[in-house]
């Protein structure tokens, strides 16, 4: 017999640390989960306490979003083949070409021989989104794990696809907002300290226009004490940085956003398409109604909505209507509601919230095409309006002395 650390949940919902004598780790878990408590990790005793404190575990590298939806079409063929689980985890462990994804399936290997089931196994990792895990475990009860994880692919593949058509949207106008934030600096930081001289020998005869002034005011202040500028402007991105990562932060910023004219449809459209797939996915595995509200509502990634989605699950429970416990969270789009409303009364829920997914993500491409159409020419008035004053500045008192010169006034 052997000494096995436990980490265990107890039915009162304390997480404690028990020391229990078995000849393996599968017998301590199954010995456990007989006596009503929730098996969270079970290590040698020899290997110490730290083993199953989950804070002082060795911190592992997030797998990228193309490499995880990779392994699961691959694990979703190779099961769908007949090839069971842990052979199927030792064959794309071994042709993984990502380093971080083989380390993760090492330990899931050595876990599942360990008699942890797949689903424990993953969320043991600490990384992978709780609709994962939970669509796994989902998919281990119904016998239907194949089924399960195809969808979860295919769950998986709009999300990344999203992603990618959103990075893809607002990379031409970060790209141009950066260059010409460029040329502004070096306009007034380069160009227009040089030609103070000149405008000085200009402005003895007669007075410089009002735009040279202000222009060479402001590049005079920012060349002059560019050297504690910088770093003040350093500190304070730094601090803003800081502060948005606190809750507080994230929250002011993110209410912010949903006050924006396009950007609060846009985020509250994505989000609906991504709550209303989540949901579905997790319906499909055979998980009741609260609790795939409880695992999806935490992919949501705006702060704002979560705290007003917070009262939802309360009411379902208390065994209020879903679509009415939606309506109180008062942010989901007036149709998406009519809609969930009709699916829950007619029996098709997970029906109609996919056509609420698929509905909402072909919304937020064009509110995507709607954002960057407003904002590519925007930018470029608004920084064109700033170079051309700045040219203005520069030319103004160059053609005011050449008009008012010996042959300026003839005719």
């Amino acid at each position: 017999m052997a000494e096995f650390i436990c980490r265990l949940g107890t039915p009162s919902g304390e997480v404690i640390t028990r020391i229990i004598e078995a000849t393996a780790p599968s017998e301590a878990k199954t010995r456990l989960e007989s006596e009503g408590f929730r098996v969270f990790a079970v290590s040698n005793a020899d290997k110490g306490l730290s083993a199953v404190l989950p804070f002082s575990r060795h911190k592992k590298s997030r797998v990228k979003s193309g490499d995880f939806l990779l392994f699961n079409q691959q694990l979703s063929a190779l099961l769908r083949a007949g090839i069971p689980v842990l052979q199927s985890i030792n064959l794309l462990k071994s042709r993984s070409q990502s380093s971080a994804m083989r380390d993760v399936l090492v330990d899931v290997e050595e876990k599942i021989k360990s008699g942890i089931p797949l689903s424990e196994a993953f969320e043991a990792q600490g990384i992978f989104p709780k609709i994962y895990t939970a669509s796994i475990l989902a998919g281990e009860r119904s016998g239907a794990l194949d089924d399960v994880l195809a969808r979860y692919v295919d769950y998986l593949k709009r999300s990344v696809g999203v992603s990618r058509k959103l990075r893809g949207a607002l990379a031409y106008p970060a790209f141009l907002l950066v260059a010409a934030s460029f040329m502004v600096m070096f306009l007034t930081l380069y160009v227009v300290p040089r030609m103070s001289d000149l405008f000085k020998g200009l402005s003895a005869n007669k007075g410089l226009p009002t735009v040279t002034l202000v222009v060479m005011g402001i590049s005079n202040f920012v060349a002059s004490n560019f050297w504690w500028l910088f770093p003040l402007i350093l500190i304070f991105i730094f601090s803003t940085y800081l502060w948005l990562r606190t809750p507080g932060g994230r929250l002011s910023l993110h209410a912010f956003l949903l006050r924006l004219p396009l950007a609060g449809n846009l985020i509250k459209q994505m989000t609906t398409a991504q709550l209303a797939r989540s949901i579905s996915t997790l319906l499909a595995g055979g998980i009741t109604v609260p609790d795939s509200w409880d695992i999806a509502s935490e992919a949501i990634t705006n702060l704002e909505l979560r705290r007003r989605s917070q009262a939802v699950l309360p009411m379902i429970r208390e065994g209020r209507g879903f679509t009415e416990a939606l309506n109180k969270a008062n942010w989901m789009p007036e149709l998406a509601l009519d809609m969930i409303g009709i699916g829950e009364k007619s029996g098709s829920l997970r029906e109609m919230l996919d056509e609420v997914a698929n509905f909402y993500d072909a919304e937020t491409e064009v509110r995507l095409e709607q954002l960057t159409t407003l904002l590519e020419p925007m930018i470029l008035v608004i920084m064109a309006g700033v170079v051309i004053t700045i040219l203005l500045a520069i030319y103004m008192p160059i053609i005011q002395s050449i008009s008012s010169g010996p042959f300026g006034g003839r005719r």
